[in-house]
């Protein structure tokens, strides 16, 4: 039976009491080098293939480059700050939403849920869109008929989908899964580089000034900025870190640092290569931009749609947890009762996110509405303040300041870009129909 158990914020954060469910997940289970992994998964998904065209077209070299460092520092810290929250008070928070109700109330605890929910779904409908794209690609390859069109790849990957979701009942049972993963990554964003030198040494002058009227140049811009922070952050930190075995602050921390340094390498080299062989041309989705032997592309489409359903699992195992928690799916994952539950429940969840990917298969769209929206106010307005508040005894004037600059700085770009991104997601409904074959 899952117990609760209630937490009386009496620790100088709050006066508010906020219910506290023990999970029906494993926990304390996994080495750091295990989550440094799901977390090198995450930003080095099929995602990378689309950061020349949705980063460095409208941001150019200079913009580009320094950007995407930039990214990775403060990507890097704001995630620490969080992971150093884990044990406040004394006690494990094992999702973002209760370390928030902790410290500030019920209010908190449902606005963070609320957050955390829209950015953890709006990914995984980028990634049901980018598993689509990947088997549209490989069918292409062999027959361009338009037969298969783009929401049906897409209908399949989300059945897929399904299917790994019922097959793998919590993140910690992922195992071997992200082995897999990994080699997936490691081979399509080989061959996307070395395709892409290939075509840069044999190509003429690429161009890489981004066109465009001056408003639409400064929104793109605005939304690139967006698309910085999506590319390192995935939302759920205090989830990961809740698999890790003690000590958890010292061995995520690991984790983290592994992440941002080793982690970071491929999405670099894939990206700077990328939009140096195509500049302004580079695709969402770079091996639509490739030319070399079939075969080979061929092997990296799938390669690129099975770790996307891979990738997928681990955004959505938040929810997962939520929805096995809340109706008490414990025991033997291949109990009838348990996989029933999950068949109807994922299934159901999936469906939605796959029958949205469809409708809106506007991948950049989607990563810099993510990114404003949900990824700014979690991984740095949040990260800032609560460490603020946490640790306001023992912070300097100096460093309280720096935590409330961060706090205003992002709060100001998180309007701005959300502002951008409904604006791109408009002007491309304009030119594009529902269920559009992109």
């Amino acid at each position: 039976m899952v117990a609760d158990d209630v937490v009386e914020s009496r620790n100088g954060y709050g006066d508010h009491s906020v219910e506290i469910t023990e999970t029906a997940h494993q926990i304390s289970q996994d080495s750091w080098f295990q989550a440094g992994f799901v977390l090198t998964t995450g930003i080095n998904s099929a995602y990378v293939l689309g950061y020349s065209a949705t980063i460095m077209v409208p941001l150019g070299w200079i913009g580009g480059v320094v950007g995407i460092i930039l990214a990775t520092a403060i990507s890097l810290y704001a995630n620490v700050l969080v992971a150093k929250l884990h044990e406040l008070g004394g006690k494990r928070h094992i999702r973002y939403r209760d370390l928030a109700g902790y410290i500030y109330g019920k209010n908190a605890y449902n606005l963070t849920w609320g957050l955390q929910y829209v950015n953890l779904f709006m990914i995984n409908v980028g990634y049901v869109i980018l598993a689509g794209s990947s088997l549209k690609a490989l069918y292409v390859l062999f027959r361009d008929d338009g037969a298969l069109k783009l929401p049906y790849c897409i209908a399949i990957a989300g059945f897929v989908c399904i299917l790994f979701a019922i097959s793998v009942p919590h993140l910690s049972a992922l195992g071997f899964w992200l082995g897999f993963s990994t080699v997936f990554s490691l081979f399509y964003i080989t061959v996307a580089i070395v395709l892409s030198v290939k075509d840069g040494l044999e190509a003429p002058p690429r161009d890489y000034s981004f066109h465009g009227t001056t408003v639409s140049k400064i929104f793109t811009i605005i939304g690139a900025s967006a698309n910085l922070v999506f590319a390192y952050n995935t939302g759920m930190l205090p989830e990961i870190q809740a698999t890790v075995r003690q000590p958890v602050v010292k061995n995520m921390l690991k984790a983290l640092y592994f992440q941002f340094t080793v982690g970071v390498a491929p999405l670099y080299a894939v990206t700077f290569i990328g939009y140096w062989a195509y500049g302004a041309d580079s695709s969402a989705y770079l091996l639509n931009n490739v030319t070399g032997p079939v075969w080979l592309k061929a092997a990296a489409n799938i390669s690129a749609f099975l770790q996307t359903i891979i990738a997928l699992h681990i955004f959505a195992s938040p929810m997962y947890e939520f929805l096995d928690t809340k109706y008490a799916i414990t025991g033997s994952a291949l109990a009838i009762r348990n996989l029933s539950f999950r068949t109807l429940v994922r299934g159901g969840y999936l469906g939605i996110t796959t029958l949205i990917s469809a409708m809106l298969p506007f991948l950049g769209d989607f990563m810099s509405l993510t990114g404003a929206v949900s990824t700014f106010p979690l991984t740095f307005i949040l990260a800032n303040h609560m460490y603020l508040v946490a640790k306001k005894h023992s912070l300097s004037s100096l460093q309280k300041k720096w935590h409330w600059l961060n706090v205003v700085f992002f709060s100001i770009v998180a309007l701005v870009a959300a502002v951008a991104a409904v604006r791109l997601i408009i002007v491309d409904s304009s030119f594009y129909h529902l269920f559009a074959d992109m």
